[in-house]
């Protein structure tokens, strides 16, 4: 059913993306910059990340088909990644970005940066790469991509990326404030509520995958 695939396109680019985890983070690299640099910043790294995700949306599959690799195969491998990552979710092991936490970065990424140019580097690296266009979300894009048979279901997957993308922008603009407002026990209980959907629609790659091969 198409309803059945925009739901599962959006709530699996929703939390492989996790534009709510990405704010504390996003605040940190950003520190001390102006609000309208920030605003810029946010402009140039939802670009760069919508850019990518489209790539690979459109290209995955040409690319998997050059390696060699099937789109099975594919499918196991990205739904065995998106449950580690739900994993890491559900059980707190999860830092913003998949990386470390902001005190324990390199001087370059908790310093404010001093100049425009700095802050146009953040936004390649690492907020749009690999904090938006990271890869799970290319792992889920590429998958989601595969299952879109019909011109309606990619223009719909096209709509959705931009969408969370779009989720994501206004949710780095208002982060300090959104912050606040969810707080410690606000971030723990979604990111928890969110792993746990990632975790079953992993196992639904996985399952798909086998499936697939077996026939």
């Amino acid at each position: 059913m198409p309803i059945d695939y925009i739901f599962n396109a959006f709530a699996t680019l929703l939390v492989t993306i996790d534009p709510f985890g990405l704010a504390p983070i996003f605040l940190a690299l950003t520190a001390g910059a102006h609000p309208e640099m920030r605003r810029l910043v946010a402009v140039r790294a939802s670009v760069i990340a919508m850019a990518v995700l489209l790539a690979f949306a459109f290209l995955g599959a040409g690319i998997l088909t050059f390696l060699g690799i099937s789109m099975p195969a594919f499918r196991i491998a990205g739904g065995l990644l998106l449950f580690w990552i739900a994993f890491e979710m559900v059980f707190e092991k999860r830092k913003p970005a998949d990386s470390e936490p902001p005190a324990d970065r390199s001087d370059a990424a908790v310093v404010p940066p001093e100049t425009g140019e700095d802050l146009r580097h953040l936004a390649v690296f690492p907020i749009a790469i690999p904090l938006l266009a990271g890869p799970g979300a290319i792992s889920a894009t590429i998958l989601l991509a595969a299952e879109a048979h019909t011109a309606w279901r990619m223009s719909a997957l096209v709509g959705i990326i931009g969408a969370i993308v779009a989720l994501s922008f206004g949710i780095f603009l208002a982060a300090d404030r959104l912050d606040r407002y969810l707080g410690d026990t606000g971030r723990n209980v979604l990111t928890r509520l969110l792993g746990v959907l990632l975790s079953a629609l992993a196992v639904q790659f996985v399952a798909d995958g086998v499936k697939a091969i077996l026939a």
